[in-house]
């Protein structure tokens, strides 16, 4: 009997070895930092399986996870914490992480399998309209929430300066002639895909070199975390000045973007040019040695702005010689390109001249974004993009707007049909953001289909709804239903803001740049509003959700005394006039009031 018992405590204690073992101790890591005093009550283990998969089940009173990488298990804990905590975990730092006082228990075995195994995020635009001024507190939190979303491509453009500081003073410019070729801080997104140049430079020193600390930061961390960062690559954008060092070289002036005068212009250097290669070559080994490589590189030779040539074998000819020119330097390289060349300017990229552009580069070797897939499916008008491999994206967010905005029922039966119709080059899911701003939720969605749950819209939204608010509420889980079925049925668009956001004008709005329109009538909005503001609850996610409703209640109010008063103003009714005019000044100090309630506005 003593020897059955000691055989039984043996078999025992092995058990809690195996499952003690940290298989992944950076994601043991990332759940110490945002839920410190649970972190112990998780056991992670790796399976072998050759399919991108995790499981939550129970050993003894700790929450078991197993996940076939480290990128996979920290999907495995965010399944656990929203579904079974009530937990969010937000993108932003500032925000807490609220648990229950007891973890929850999980009946049997929760098992998931990833529909694609690539989840890519992030715009170039994000890193002006949204992270200029982060430090690494902020990018440390953000980083967390993409694991736990399961991004696995991060765009990772930070620090880049550094490295072209080193390459254009190698071919001959001066130092104050690089810095002043970069753009300010806020800027250099546009700067670095070929649309302004000079624009507040020059780039001050200390910047270059503290960006390139902090990307080193970055990178080393989401590869701790399983992601695969995309750097960038040479894609044709010089200095104006390398022609006085290499007088003969074949440059051209780009077109005119965003309004610029001519002075901010870019330059482009044909890729057929031999000094191209000889760039990519500069520019790939010194990235290489400072931030290592991953082998996928971010190229982006035409954002919104003219190729030297649309003829359709030249467009072929410079592809060629892009990717040519990376996979010289580094064997495995990977292309990826943003597919919004193709939205943006369908007049020149006619089907002829995409289907030249992609085959030209090998098969396999391009992948491309399929950008604003809410809005316009590029693959469905390309052929699946004439073979190349593909990742279906969510934009939803131009310029850090503040709409609340986003079709989530178009969106999910878009999602359905990529996955069933969209060919087998479709590899992955995505989100190409502009800017961080108020539906976070929209983004958490659009990852987590990249994930075969089982579970359904409807029930996707209560779960939501529920950990908005901390506890099951029918009358909060209706009002979610109410947002997803009637307000958000719109698609993100460039400028799309409340009134409040723009330049003063009696009717429609003043510009482009702010878009007030909305899809439902007010009184939806105002209903949910006090659905939310009846509920009780300390959580901080439900007090951020009654600021953000309520400020987008008053932004839609605002607009229809504006109108009144210009009813008043045609009518000759000065009186009324001034009333409306004290309402629209207060509706601003109330929206004023009521933002300065939550720290992430």
């Amino acid at each position: 009997m003593r020897t059955i018992n000691s055989i039984a405590v043996l078999v025992m204690v092995m058990a809690l070895s195996s499952c003690g073992n940290e298989d992944f101790p950076q994601v043991r890591e990332l759940a110490e930092r945002i839920i410190p005093e649970h972190h112990e009550s998780f056991v992670f283990e790796a399976v072998e399986d050759s399919s991108d998969c995790y499981e939550i089940s129970m050993h003894g009173e700790k929450v078991l996870i197993r996940a076939s990488n480290a990128n996979s298990a920290a999907v495995g804990l965010n399944h656990y914490l929203k579904n079974y905590c009530l937990t969010t975990v937000s993108w932003d730092a500032r925000n807490p992480v609220e648990m229950p006082d007891e973890l929850p228990s999980v009946e049997g075995t929760v098992k998931v399998n990833a529909h694609c195994g690539d989840r890519f995020f992030l715009n170039y635009c994000t890193f002006g309209y949204t992270m200029p001024w982060w430090g690494w507190n902020e990018w440390e939190r953000f980083i967390d929430w993409m694991a736990l979303n399961g991004v696995t491509m991060p765009l990772a453009i930070t620090g880049q300066e550094a490295v072209w500081q080193k390459v254009w003073m190698k071919h001959g410019l001066t130092d104050e002639q690089v810095r002043s070729y970069f753009s300010g801080p806020a800027h250099l997104p546009w700067h670095r895909m070929s649309n302004i140049d000079y624009w507040q430079g020059p780039l001050p020193q200390e910047w270059i070199d503290g960006q390139a600390e902090l990307q080193k930061k970055i990178l080393k961390r989401e590869r701790e975390l399983g992601m695969t960062p995309i750097l960038p690559a040479f894609a044709g954008h010089v200095p104006k000045e390398l022609a006085d060092v290499y007088p003969s070289i074949d440059t051209t002036r780009v077109s005119y973007w965003g309004g610029f005068a001519d002075e901010y212009r870019c330059t482009f250097l044909a890729p057929m040019d031999s000094l191209y290669a000889e760039i990519q070559k500069d520019f790939l080994t010194v990235q290489t040695e400072m931030f290592g490589t991953d082998h996928i590189y971010g190229v982006d030779p035409f954002n919104e702005i003219d190729a030297p040539s649309w003829d359709p074998q030249t467009l072929g000819n410079m592809a060629a010689h892009i990717y040519g020119s990376m996979a010289a330097v580094d064997p495995e390289a990977v292309w990826l390109q943003m597919g919004w060349l193709f939205y943006a300017d369908p007049a020149h990229w006619t089907q002829e001249n995409i289907r030249s552009f992609l085959r030209a580069v090998p098969q396999d070797r391009l992948i491309m974004l399929d950008y604003y897939c809410e809005f316009t499916e590029i693959w469905k008008q390309t052929q699946e993009f004439y073979g190349q491999p593909y990742i279906w994206c969510y934009l939803g967010n131009f310029g850090g707007n503040t709409m609340m905005s986003g079709n989530f029922r178009t969106v999910s039966s878009r999602i359905d049909d990529a996955l069933a119709n969209g060919g087998d080059n479709l590899i992955g899911m995505g989100s190409t953001l502009e800017g961080f701003g108020v539906n976070m939720f929209m983004y958490e969605y659009i990852l987590e289909r990249a994930w075969d749950t089982g579970m359904s819209d409807d029930e996707w939204i209560e779960v939501l709804a529920d950990r908005r608010l901390g506890y099951a509420d029918e009358g909060v889980r209706k009002a979610w239903r109410t947002l997803c079925d009637e307000v958000y049925t719109e698609h993100s668009k460039t400028g799309h803001a409340t009134l409040t956001c723009a330049h003063p004008a009696l009717e429609g709005n003043w510009h482009w740049t702010t878009k007030p329109s909305t899809n439902y009538p007010v009184e939806t909005l105002w209903n949910v509003w006090e659905t939310l503001l009846s509920a009780e609850s300390d959580r901080d996610t439900y007090e951020y959700d009654v600021v953000n409703v309520g400020r987008q209640v008053l932004g839609d109010h605002f607009m229809a005394v504006r109108d009144q008063f210009t009813e008043a103003y045609k009518s000759g009714n000065l009186p009324l006039m001034q009333e409306k005019a004290a309402m629209m000044l207060d509706i601003i100090d109330d929206m004023d009031r009521l933002v300065a309630c939550h720290p992430e506005f």
